[in-house]
């Protein structure tokens, strides 16, 4: 509808510039575009991979708006970013880190698996790999990225062994599954370990079995 536009957009202004209307159509996308992320159904976290969604999500609440008031219609809508609080940002790569975490979890199962079909001595190194990326998970959780902080365990040199003996909890996270079933493995006498006072300790000779077996 050109004359509506005219009227409502340049008026009697002979000096009207498109950058004036584009602020415009700025304020009227900012009006709406908390209802395109309910309509869409998109995650705050989701956003940055998500652009598609919240550009079809905004057609149908933008272009009614636009259309009574200035005659316009938009056919199509790209998202190309979207500026968050630094309180959400930093949400936001807090969760992609935790998730790199649990990535590295999946990374060690599959390679001790591939280990075993190798034999045990592969399947020795992918334990000994397993126990560190442990250690490496326990530091980051120090850091923040893990909820409380971790008792610090000693490092090991450069080229050093994993230790031979594994707490339950150190068998759980070479494994990717919750202490309590690592414990229920060793009461039922699956995974052979030696009871020292109240704690359990698992030889890593005996774990690479068990995955053998």
């Amino acid at each position: 509808d050109t004359p509506l536009f005219l009227k409502e957009v340049a008026g009697s202004d002979h000096n009207f510039r498109l950058d004036e209307f584009a602020e415009t159509m700025r304020s009227r996308i900012v009006s709406v575009f908390g209802d395109a992320l309910a309509s869409a159904q998109v995650p705050v976290f989701d956003v940055a991979s998500r652009y598609t969604e919240l550009g079809e999500a905004l057609l149908p609440l933008i272009n009614p708006v636009i259309r009574a008031k200035y005659g316009l219609q938009v056919d199509s809508f790209l998202v190309e970013n979207v500026s968050v609080p630094p309180e959400v940002e930093q949400a936001v790569d807090k969760r992609s880190s935790m998730a790199a975490v649990g990535n590295l979890n999946d990374y060690v199962k599959f390679q001790m698996a591939q280990g075993m079909e190798k034999g045990g001595g592969a399947g020795g190194m992918a334990t000994e790999m397993a126990v560190g990326l442990s250690i490496a998970q326990q530091i980051i959780q120090q850091q923040g990225l893990g909820g409380a902080p971790a008792a610090a365990k000693p490092a090991t040199g450069a080229g050093a062994p994993a230790p031979d003996l594994l707490s339950p909890a150190d068998v759980a996270t070479a494994l990717g599954v919750a202490e309590s079933d690592v414990m229920s493995i060793i009461e039922s006498g699956e995974l052979p370990a030696r009871k020292i006072g109240s704690a359990y300790r698992v030889r890593r000779a005996a774990l690479d079995d068990y995955l053998a077996g």
